[in-house]
C-alpha cells in the first residue's frame, strides 16, 4: 500500500530552488525539463515508495533519468519524507543528518 503523505523537509525544497535557479539561468527549457523530472519522480515514489532500494542510513534514491540529480526519501508509516534533491557528484552525502521534525 502506498504511503499516502508526500512531505519536503525545507532543506529538501532548497535543495530543488537553487538547483531549479541554476538551470534556469542557462535555459528556461531545461530548468522546465528539470522541474517536469522531478514532479515525475515524486508522482513515482508516491505510487509506490518500496520500489526502490535503501540507499545510505535507511533513505532511499530515485535517481532522475536526464539530470544529475536524485531525490532522497524516506518512507515513515504512511509519510514520505523527501529529504533532499542532490546532485550526484556534489558534496557527496551531505543530507545524511537531514531528518522530519
Amino acid at each position: 500500500m502506498p504511503a499516502s503523505v508526500l512531505r519536503v523537509l525545507p532543506e529538501a525544497a532548497l535543495d530543488l530552488f537553487r538547483a531549479e535557479a541554476w538551470y534556469r539561468e542557462r535555459s528556461v527549457r531545461a530548468a522546465d525539463g528539470f522541474l517536469v523530472e522531478v514532479g515525475r519522480g515524486l508522482a513515482l515514489i508516491r505510487e509506490a515508495p518500496e520500489r526502490w532500494a535503501i540507499f545510505r542510513k535507511g533513505a532511499r534514491r530515485f535517481v532522475l533519468e536526464r539530470y544529475p540529480f536524485s531525490i532522497l526519501y524516506r518512507v515513515e508509516g504512511s509519510t514520505i519524507w523527501v529529504i533532499a534533491v542532490a546532485h550526484a557528484k556534489r558534496r557527496p552525502e551531505y543530507w545524511r543528518a537531514r531528518r522530519p521534525q
